[in-house]
C-alpha cells in the first residue's frame, strides 16, 4: 500500500479540488469537482449536521450521480456556497437533465461546519461571503491544493488545536482511494500523553510527523485536547472519499458507512450530539470490482477508512494559526 503521487484525493482520476478563503472572516470553502457526474452517497453520524441535498443521495431515490460536493465554514451561511457552485455548473451546461429544452439541474450536495465564534469578522449584513467564495473555489479547481489552514478548514479547530483541511490517498488492491477532510472536531486528534496522533498506526512515510504511536492506557473520561466548552452544534468533521471503482449508489453508501470508521480511528471522542460529522463518497467509475463483489467492496471500504484517518491527521499536522491569534497548533506541542 502506497500513497498516490500527490498523496491527495486528486490522485483519483477525474477528481479536482478548488478552495477559497476570507482571511478577515476566518472562514472558507472547499469544492470537490469530478470531471463528469459521479455516483455518490453519504453517511451522517454527528448529532448536529448542517447539510444540503443529502436526502437525494439515498440509494432508492431518482438521482444516482452528483456534479460537485461543497464543504464550507460559516454554519448555515456557508450553504450559500453550494448555490454558487450550482450556478457555475449550470452555466457550463452540466447537471441532471429533466426535460428537453430546459436548463440542466446540477446536483450539488453540501455540508457546513461551525466557525462563527472564532474571532473573525462576521459583520457581513445581507452579503455573507460564501456565495463569492463558492464561485472562487470552483473556478480554482485543479489537481493541487493547500492543506491545513485553507478552504473550509480556515476557521476550524480540532479539539483544542488548530484544525484544517487534510487529504491523503492510497493505491492498493487494484484501486486508487483518496480522502479529504475538514477537521473541526470536538474530540482530540492526539493521545493525551504527548503529540502522537490517534491515526499514527496508519501513517505512511512520515506524512504527519512520524511520531511513534502512543502506548498510553487511556481511561474512558480522559479526552486529552478535546474542546473544553462544547457549545451545541459547534463541532464537525466533514469528509469526502473518492474511489476509481464502478459502484452502485447502494455500494457507495456502504463505503461511506465503512469510511466513518476513519473518524473513530483519528478522533476521540467522535459522533457526539454536538458534532455534525458527515462523510460523502464519490465513485468515478474507472475500474470494475472483482468477484466476489462483496469482498472487493469490503477491501474498498477498509482502504477508505484508513485513508480518511490519515487525511484527518494531515489536516491538523499542516494547520497554522491565524495571523496574530493565540491559537495552539500541533507543532506547538512539546516534543517530549
Amino acid at each position: 500500500m502506497t500513497p498516490g503521487p500527490r498523496n491527495l484525493i486528486t490522485d483519483v482520476p477525474g477528481i479536482a479540488v478548488g478552495q477559497a478563503a476570507d482571511a478577515k472572516a476566518r472562514s472558507g470553502v472547499t469544492v470537490i469537482l469530478p470531471d463528469e457526474r459521479a455516483v455518490a452517497a453519504v453517511d451522517v453520524r454527528g448529532g448536529g449536521p448542517g447539510t444540503r441535498e443529502t436526502d437525494a443521495l439515498a440509494p432508492e431515490t431518482l438521482v444516482e450521480a452528483v456534479d460537485a460536493i461543497v464543504l464550507a465554514g460559516g454554519s448555515v451561511y456557508g450553504l450559500a456556497a453550494a448555490d454558487a457552485v450550482t450556478a457555475w455548473l449550470g452555466d457550463k451546461g452540466r447537471g441532471f437533465g429533466l426535460a428537453a429544452g430546459a436548463p440542466p439541474a446540477p446536483v450539488v450536495p453540501a455540508a457546513i461546519l461551525y466557525d462563527l465564534a472564532n474571532g473573525g469578522d462576521k459583520v457581513w449584513g445581507r452579503e455573507p461571503p460564501y456565495r463569492a467564495l463558492g464561485f472562487a473555489a470552483v473556478a480554482a479547481a485543479g489537481a493541487d491544493f493547500a492543506l491545513g489552514t485553507a478552504g473550509a478548514g480556515v476557521g476550524a479547530m480540532a479539539g483544542s488545536l488548530k484544525g484544517g483541511v487534510g487529504s491523503a490517498s492510497v493505491v492498493g488492491d487494484g484501486f486508487i482511494v483518496g480522502a479529504l477532510a475538514a477537521v473541526n472536531s470536538f474530540g482530540s486528534v492526539v493521545a493525551p500523553d504527548g503529540r502522537a496522533f490517534w491515526a499514527a498506526p496508519f501513517e505512511i512515510a512520515g506524512e504527519f510527523g512520524g511520531v511513534t504511536p502512543s502506548q498510553a492506557r487511556v481511561p474512558p473520561d480522559d479526552w486529552g485536547l478535546a474542546k473544553r466548552d462544547p457549545s451545541p452544534q459547534t463541532s464537525t468533521t466533514l469528509a469526502v472519499v473518492a474511489v476509481d471503482a464502478i459502484l452502485t449508489p447502494a455500494e457507495a453508501r456502504r463505503v461511506a458507512v465503512m469510511a466513518q470508521d476513519g473518524l473513530a480511528r483519528a478522533i476521540r471522542p467522535v459522533h457526539a450530539p454536538f458534532d455534525g460529522d458527515v462523510v460523502f463518497v464519490l465513485a468515478t467509475g474507472h475500474r470494475a470490482l472483482a468477484e466476489p463483489r462483496a469482498f472487493s467492496l469490503t477491501v474498498l471500504g477498509s482502504l477508505a477508512a484508513d485513508c480518511l484517518s490519515r487525511a484527518i491527521a494531515r489536516g491538523v499536522y499542516e494547520a497554522t494559526a491565524w495571523l496574530g491569534a493565540d491559537v495552539a497548533t500541533w507543532r506547538d506541542l512539546p516534543t517530549s
